[in-house]
């Protein structure tokens, strides 16, 4: 495998990452084996504490650690170098770097022992398993068919779902998967696609050219599917080295100087606002100047080149400082937190078996009997929850299934001038000629498809951070009610031990919260999909992909069929007699807008008729599986603790307890959990200090 040398300091320091993964992976493996064979050995002595679920949660958040995917989203539009630049990120010339050929499927990379290509269908068909050569024969094309299809709205494999490469290279192996997808300029279904894959990936690398500073094309895409996602991006800014050939004079810095400062301007206009997370500006350290083709054509000539003055230095720094610390701090610390709630699990029920161990049958009975009423206050707080998650579901199911209606409604008010940027160029002679007029037609419904196609993505970000709202309010009610339920459960213990509870060292409202209140607030994440670190991705289940599918099928096809069928026939009739001279273009143009309007006025209220109820039952479901989910951990605690009780009173009315000997395994068990649990601590203060 190659390890070149620019490459060097990062693949060290994600190998460092990948041994602290690997040792937190360890002690989680190690606190489950012992809680099983705690519960299992204490099934036959004093009963099982019910511990079922802290074990679960311990076994999959040791997978998910295990696993230690970084996936990283590269996109960009064509010709921009995104081939290239790939190349010296893996230290290999594996993709095509032809002038010509275009990747035309959303490719995948990831670590494999040998060189394989996986093709992946969207029928069912049995996956493809190609070798390097082949793929890039038969699913890369020549860039003028891409824009053909493009301007057509097809893809070049309808039936290709994602292509998987699989391949030996050091970066590879430490973790990082790379998601390189076609053009930004390319099929709407496609674009769909990779707005799929940003609700699960780590970061984006967005990749731009110097000497096309942030065309329509790319603003468009930046305002339509980025805009207020609150995601990390990086910006490249590919073949910078082409700004001092572009000058007159090479030689003359102060004009090339110049020139750059010119150019950093207008694409720190653009790309700024995309730089801005929670409140802080990092246009700076995620925005950089690249040549791709320098740097490859030196590391294929010297492998151990550190490509000083192409810009890859500063940017690997930049995302091996956020891959090593942001990202994974984060991923550490939600196995910490899992692995607190389990520990904490174990002391209260260790708590209070301990003096009801030493008691006799009467005794426990008695004891039980006092805490029924803590039990009911339990079950009223779940109650209380359950109604309120419902409240907020039917308003907000209602609020943006309202939203969509009014949005659509809406887009008649500001259609001429919001499609102005859209509409092709109007010549008087293409209505003349057949061949010519056709062209248009189909131009002109390519672009209107991109105008709804645009404006639903727009809405849909809106309707997002609705939900991030939604969601934070409920975050809030959890924390509220699980404080209510924590007391509740101290209640529950101090009847049973006859001693008051006290803190058990916490430190604030967070660590009293039961493990059902912290995956309820987001703070900790089972699920292995969803790692973009948007608002409650880690409640465990993707909304976004719930609400994204909804919006892909918005059934959108009665208005391009009135677009393409109903509008521009009347139209060519309309000012085929006009004349020639500036005013009648003028009035073509406006005849076209007003018709292309008025048509457009007709279709909408169906539209709304027609998706109103589908985006209402969407929302539904989000809140749907968050409820279900919060509802079964709290019933499952509920049902441990008293489960916990008789357990042991079961094991009490079937035979004597051997006190000593029970009491010296539940201490012995809590010290072997405390300990693993101080070595996962001590994993991540390592982390921290040497970040």
């Amino acid at each position: 495998m190659i390890e070149t040398g620019k490459t060097r300091y990062f693949d060290q320091q994600l190998e460092r990452v990948a041994k602290i993964r690997a040792e937190a992976a360890l002690c989680l493996g190690r606190m489950t084996e012992i809680l099983e064979q705690g519960e299992s050995t204490g099934a036959n002595i004093s009963g099982k504490l019910g511990l079922e679920r802290d074990i679960a949660d311990l076994k999959l958040v040791r997978k998910n650690l295990r696993k230690g995917v970084f996936r990283l989203l590269v996109l960009g539009d064509m010709k921009r170098g995104k081939s290239t630049f790939l190349n010296v990120l893996l230290g290999d010339n594996l993709l095509p770097t032809d002038v010509n050929p275009c990747t035309a499927v959303l490719t995948i990379l990831r670590y494999g022992t040998k060189k394989q290509v996986t093709v992946y269908f969207k029928s069912g068909k049995r996956p493809e398993k190609l070798d390097f050569i082949t793929f890039k024969q038969q699913y890369t094309i020549k860039a003028e068919e891409a824009k053909r299809l493009e301007d057509q709205d097809k893809s070049a494999f309808p039936d290709v779902d994602y292509g998987v490469v699989e391949y030996p290279l050091p970066l590879l192996a430490k973790g990082i998967e790379i998601i390189d997808t076609p053009g930004l300029n390319d099929t709407t279904s496609r674009n769909k696609l990779s707005l799929g894959y940003i609700n699960n990936c780590h970061c984006i690398i967005f990749i731009l050219r110097a000497s096309q500073p942030c065309t329509l094309t790319e603003r468009r895409y930046l305002e339509n599917y980025l805009k207020g996602r609150n995601l990390p991006i990086f910006f490249l800014i590919n073949g910078w080295d082409e700004v001092e050939e572009s000058v007159l004079d090479r030689d003359d810095f102060e004009e090339v100087a110049r020139s750059e400062a010119q150019l950093r301007e207008v694409f720190a206009s653009h790309l700024a606002p995309y730089c801005i997370i929670d409140g802080e500006d990092l246009y700076e350290e995620r925005t950089f100047e690249l040549s791709a083709i320098r740097a490859l054509r030196r590391q294929m000539k010297n492998p151990e080149d550190r490509l000083e003055g192409t810009g890859f230095p500063e940017f690997f720094a930049a995302l091996n400082q956020f891959l090593n610390t942001d990202r994974f701090v984060a991923e550490l610390e939600q196995a910490r937190t899992i692995a607190g709630v389990a520990t904490t699990h174990l002391q209260e029920a260790v708590t209070r078996r301990i003096p009801l161990i030493k008691e006799n049958v009467a005794q426990v009975k008695r004891r039980l009997e006092t805490v029924e009423p803590e039990f009911e206050k339990l079950t009223q707080i779940r109650d209380s929850l359950q109604q309120e998650i419902r409240i907020i579901q039917n308003l907000q199911a209602r609020a943006i299934a309202d939203s969509f209606r009014s949005y659509i409604v809406g887009l008649g008010g500001t259609f001429e001038a919001d499609f102005l940027k859209y509409q092709p160029e109007l010549n008087f002679f293409d209505f003349l000629n057949q061949g010519k007029r056709e062209a248009f037609e189909a131009a002109f419904t390519a672009e209107f498809r991109q105008y709804i196609d645009e404006k639903l993505s727009a809405w849909s970000i809106t309707a997002e951070k609705k939900m991030d709202d939604a969601f934070a309010q409920l975050a809030e009610l959890a924390a509220h009610y699980g404080a209510d339920y924590s007391a509740a459960t101290d209640k529950i213990t101090e009847k049973l031990i006859g001693a008051k509870v006290g803190s058990s060292g916490s430190t604030g409202q967070e660590d009293r919260s039961p493990g059902w209140a912290k995956w309820a607030m987001g703070l900790v994440s089972l699920a292995s999909g969803n790692m973009a670190g948007v608002a409650m991705a880690g409640v465990g289940f993707d909304w976004q992909d719930i609400l994204l599918n909804t919006i892909a099928t918005i059934g959108i096809g009665s208005i391009l069929l009135a677009v393409s069928g109903g509008i521009l026939a009347p139209v060519v009739l309309g000012v085929v007699g006009l004349g020639l001279g500036a005013l009648q273009v003028e009035k073509r143009r406006q005849k076209l807008l007003q018709s292309t309007k008025t048509e457009l006025l007709k279709q909408l209220p169906q539209v709304v008729r027609e998706q109103w109820q589908p985006i209402y039952d969407a929302v539904k479901e989000c809140f749907t599986l968050y409820e279900r989910e919060v509802m079964e951990r709290i019933d499952d605690d509920i049902k441990s603790q008293k489960a916990e009780l008789h357990n042991l009173l079961s094991q009490k009315e079937s035979g004597q307890v051997k006190v000593e000997e029970e009491l010296a395994r539940l201490r012995d068990m809590e010290s072997k959990v405390l300990k693993e649990r101080d070595r996962l601590e001590s994993t991540f203060e390592y982390l921290l200090i040497s970040s």
